[in-house]
């Protein structure tokens, strides 16, 4: 018998043959091995109870609008001082490739 005839299908009509048993299936698994309970009274360590957290100043609400109002002006500016920059350099180019 070849190593391959284990792997091959049976004949059809035919039922195929049990599993071999293999060397360590005839070793039980028992589980894991039994651990030394902790001493009585134990318990994990405890740390202090922290402080309650501190109050959070208050937010001064119209101050952040304005400053997210100018850092949106600034933003929208610096694209169309971009935009405006990447139109004069494609005038440029499109001008050298004709002249």
């Amino acid at each position: 018998m070849s190593d391959d005839a284990y792997w091959r299908r049976p004949p059809e009509g035919t039922e195929p043959p049990p599993p071999e048993p293999s060397a360590s299936a005839s070793v039980p698994y028992s589980g894991a091995p039994r651990s030394t309970p902790p001493p009585r009274g134990w318990r994990p360590p405890t740390l202090e109870n922290p402080r309650p957290p501190r109050k959070l100043p208050g937010q001064d609400r119209d101050r952040i609008d304005r400053e997210e109002q100018a850092a949106t002006i600034l933003t929208k500016g610096m694209g169309l001082l971009a935009g405006a920059v990447l139109v004069v350099l494609l005038l440029v180019l499109c001008g050298r490739a004709l002249f």
